[in-house]
This record gives structure tokens, C-alpha cells and sequence, in this order.
């Protein structure tokens, strides 16, 4: 396979013959040139295009299916790279199960005074809370710092709080935009480092069939894009998000969403504004109409709200007018009427991230104003017992997939990784199925056909045709005839990316 990160010159033109072009689609030959698709001829025997050259490579597919390449609508990029290699906390019960496997781990490297990162718990549930006291017994003196499934909340130890300017917490579980603040006072992994670990995550993807992100990584996302872009080329698509605090910064450079940034070749360019109307679902911070159960008559009953709507109003229309879309985080019912709000006095396109729980009144809106729904899938599979205790009674409107195209909205699937992996398959099988283990279906009224869940696993695309970019995955099982597990286990032979094979054989 040729190294993509090394490959600088014009993708090389190839036919790719016995094909089947899409899901349960008919067998054809495609060209490809100058990162484009120039031809699709139909026809089991069709080889060789017009207009192909005189010794120009066929690949014979051998009935393999052609998809359009596929997106990861929404992820952290670094904190996945990071995640891959941080002590899982996935599955625990509790947490004292949780601090067994800090005090477990913390065995393998005994007196080492490097901070131990854990990524993964999800306390929604948990009979016992988090907290320092419990990871002071595991691992007292090391640096413990764990993050939880959802990126909404940090648990630290006594160590770990002194380190970050904070040793008189008195629990060590922080939320929301204190839990930023704890991590960004940590050690930072050196650039290049990180660097790497970003661009073997990126290969990763590739290997699953796909070619774009929009990377939500918190902080200077576009600057780290550019310096990382110079060195280690990614082998996908990246479409870099602004955060507030860097909104002035790019209104002054003239940067817009869509614009090319770091080294040439226009594979990283600028994505949307990110704003947040509130927290999770699994720290009890989204903000909902009616209050969490437990937590009725206390401050934050009903969740947290981020940004007051004037503000996020202001923010969306000072974006707006210098051509940057806005993406904003809305998961309970209020924030997504809250942010639909705001689109609307706003008038501008953009993006709803995570949009779980809805109102009725608003499915309609999402079509309506133009605002794409960048939803998780696999969220709805991973949260359904939480959603079920903690927005009981509503759940029949959360994850509301089905209802959302029913009613004309654009859905663009993500992965919200590291809060779940970056692996389209496993949100088309989520969508597709409603459940990932042996239960039944969670509202089987919700769930997608495959036909579609491809689509909004590929920004929209359901065909490929003469003029769409090269961006391609071939599978080796038809995702029509395939079942759940087939389709999370998907077989990717190939991926293509701009005209240039990013993985497979070739």
C-alpha cells in the first residue's frame, strides 16, 4: 500500500472493475483521475471506460461493493488518540471497581510519578460515587486523573488535585467547564508526540472506511491542525472546528468554514464555531424541561445551562456574518429549543451536535431553518439504561432518528469518540438495530433503514457519481443482506481519499 503521509504527487488514474455500485446496487466499472470520479459504466463485463488511458491500472474487485467514502461527523480527535492509549475504564459498575483497576494498573509501573490517565467511566448508574478518597487508597502517591465516557466530568486524586492548583477539592469529581480548566493545568503531551498519535488514529479510521472528520477537539483546533498538517499529511479528510475563544483570531485571518488551512492539497480545512447550550446526560447537566429524578427542588434540577441564548445569539450571528457555520451542542429538550431558537433569529446554516432529546414541536424546526442534526448512534445503544431512569416517561423522544427524517431533517452521523469509538459501522449498526446486545430493540420505532443510516454515515451521499471527489470505500459484504453484527464488523477491503488508496492492498 503506498504511504499516504508520504505521497505528495497527482493521484495515479485507476479503473476499478467489477464493482457493485452501492448497497444491493448493480455491477459496474468507475474511474477514477485527478481525485475525481470520471466515469461509471455499467455492466458485469464493463473494464476499461472510455477515456481511460492505454495502460492505465484495472483493479479487479471481484463483486466487491463501492460505497461512498464515509464521515465521522463529530469527534475529538486528540482525546481519541490520547484515549487509545490511557488505562479503560469501559464496564465498570462502580467506583470501587473503578479504582481496583487504578490500583491494578498502577502495579505495572510502581513508583512512577507520571500522571495515570483513565478514560471511560460512566457513574450515571453507579451505586457509590466517585471520589479522591477512594483513588487516595488505590494509588496514593501518583498523579490519578480519570475521564469520564462522556468528556463531561474528571475524577482526580489528592495527588493530582494539588498538582492542578486545586488540593482543597473536597470530592476530586469535577464537571463541565471547571473539568476543562483540571485538564488543561495538567502536563501536556509533547507536539509531536501527540502528533503521531493523532495520525496513527487517523490511519485507524482509514482502515473502517473513512475519509472525513469534523474534529471538535477543545482548544486552538484549527492552529494544531496547521502545525500538524506540515508534518504528518492525515490519511483522511479534516474539517477543523473553532471554539469561542479562537473566534477573533479567525474573523481577523479571514478564515470561513470551508477554507483550506496547513499543507497544501486541501485535505484540513475550517469547520464550524462550537458552542454548548449545555452538559450530558450522564452527569445529569443536560438541560431538560422537566427536572432529573433525585434531584427535584435543588439547584440544577432541571440540568445546566452554558451559554445564556442572548449570548449564544450574539456568537451565531457574529460567525455567521464572517462566513463561520455554527455547530451547537444541545442534548435535553430545552437546549435544543434553546439553540433552534437561536438559529431562527439568526437565520444562518449550521449544525445541532448530539440533538437526544427533542420536542415534538421541534422536529419540524431542523428542516424548517436548514440545521443539520450531527447525531451519535451509538449513544442511543450505550445510554439507554440511563435514559430510562433519568428521563423516564420521554425516552419514546430521544435518539429520535426515524422521526427526525420523517420530518425532512438532515442527519449526519459522528461518533463523539473517545466517547464512543470512531467507527461509522458501529453507528449504522446502532442505528440500524436500536440495541448492541442481546435485548430487544430500545424503541424500535426509531431505527433507520440501511439505505439511509449509510447516507448519513456518509454526509448525504447515497450514490457516486461522474465529478464527486474520489473519496470511496470498497467492503467485501453487502451492508443490504447484512446483519447487525455483519454490519459493525464490516470487512473494508480499500478506502480511497482524494484519488489516493489510504488503505487496502493496492
Amino acid at each position: 500500500m503506498t504511504d499516504f503521509a508520504t505521497t505528495s504527487h497527482r493521484p495515479a488514474a485507476v479503473t476499478l472493475a467489477r464493482v457493485r455500485l452501492g448497497a444491493g446496487g448493480p455491477p459496474v466499472a468507475v474511474r477514477v483521475a485527478d481525485g475525481r470520479v470520471t466515469h461509471v459504466v455499467p455492466g458485469e463485463g464493463a473494464v476499461a471506460p472510455a477515456g481511460a488511458a492505454v495502460g492505465e491500472r484495472v483493479l479487479d474487485l471481484d463483486g466487491r461493493v463501492l460505497l461512498p467514502g464515509l464521515w465521522d461527523a463529530h469527534v475529538h480527535l486528540a482525546e481519541w488518540a490520547s484515549a487509545r492509549r490511557r488505562l479503560d475504564l469501559s464496564g465498570t459498575v462502580s467506583a470501587r471497581e473503578a479504582a481496583d483497576r487504578v490500583r491494578a494498573h498502577g502495579r505495572t509501573a510502581p513508583g512512577a510519578r507520571t500522571v495515570l490517565f483513565g478514560y471511560g467511566f460512566r457513574d450515571g448508574l453507579w451505586a457509590d460515587a466517585p471520589d479522591k478518597r477512594l483513588l487516595d487508597a488505590a494509588l496514593p502517591d501518583r498523579p490519578v486523573v480519570l475521564v469520564s465516557a462522556d468528556l463531561h466530568a474528571v475524577w482526580l486524586n489528592s495527588a493530582c488535585l494539588t498538582l492542578v492548583g486545586r488540593g482543597d477539592h473536597p470530592t476530586g469529581l469535577v464537571r463541565e467547564q471547571e473539568g476543562h480548566e483540571v485538564l488543561a493545568a495538567l502536563p501536556e503531551v509533547p507536539a509531536d508526540t501527540l502528533d503521531g498519535w493523532v495520525t496513527d488514529a487517523c490511519r485507524a479510521a482509514a482502515a473502517r472506511g473513512v475519509t472525513g472528520v469534523i474534529d471538535f477537539q477543545y482548544g486552538d483546533t484549527v492552529g494544531a491542525w496547521e502545525r500538524r498538517s506540515a508534518r504528518f499529511p492525515p490519511a483522511i479528510r479534516v474539517s477543523a472546528a473553532v471554539y469561542p475563544s479562537h473566534l477573533d483570531a479567525a474573523v481577523a485571518r479571514g478564515l470561513r468554514t470551508g477554507s483550506g488551512i496547513g499543507a497544501p492539497g486541501g485535505l484540513v480545512r475550517v469547520g464550524p464555531l462550537k458552542l454548548f447550550t449545555d452538559g450530558s446526560l450522564n452527569t445529569r447537566t443536560a438541560l431538560c424541561r422537566d427536572p432529573y429524578p433525585g434531584l427535584e427542588g435543588t439547584d440544577g434540577s432541571h440540568g445546566i445551562e452554558q451559554t445564556a441564548p442572548h449570548e449564544l445569539v450574539r456568537l451565531m450571528r457574529r460567525a455567521a456574518a464572517h462566513g463561520i457555520e455554527p455547530a451547537v451542542h444541545a442534548i435535553g429538550d430545552r437546549a435544543n429549543t434553546v439553540a433552534l431558537d437561536a438559529f431562527e433569529a439568526v437565520r444562518c446554516r449550521g449544525r445541532i451536535e448530539h440533538a437526544q432529546l427533542l420536542s415534538p414541536e421541534d422536529l419540524p424546526r431542523f428542516a424548517e431553518l436548514g440545521v443539520t442534526a450531527g447525531v451519535q448512534p451509538r449513544h442511543a445503544t450505550d445510554d439507554r439504561d440511563v435514559a430510562d431512569r433519568y428521563w423516564a416517561g420521554r425516552t419514546g423522544r430521544a435518539f429520535a432518528y426515524a422521526d427526525l427524517l420523517a420530518a425532512g431533517a438532515r442527519l449526519e452521523f459522528g461518533s463523539d469518540a473517545p466517547v464512543s469509538p470512531l467507527d461509522p459501522w458501529l453507528a449504522v449498526a446502532s442505528a440500524v438495530a436500536r440495541t448492541d446486545d442481546d435485548r430487544p430493540a430500545w424503541h424500535p420505532e426509531q431505527r433507520l433503514p440501511v439505505p439511509d443510516a449509510l447516507a448519513a454515515a456518509a454526509r448525504g451521499r447515497r450514490l457516486i457519481r461522474v465529478g464527486d471527489p474520489a473519496d470511496l470505500v470498497v467492503v467485501d459484504v453487502d451492508p443490504s443482506t447484512a446483519d447487525p453484527d455483519a454490519l459493525r464488523t464490516m470487512p473494508v477491503h480499500a478506502t480511497m481519499t482524494a484519488g489516493r488508496w489510504t488503505h487496502g492492498p493496492y
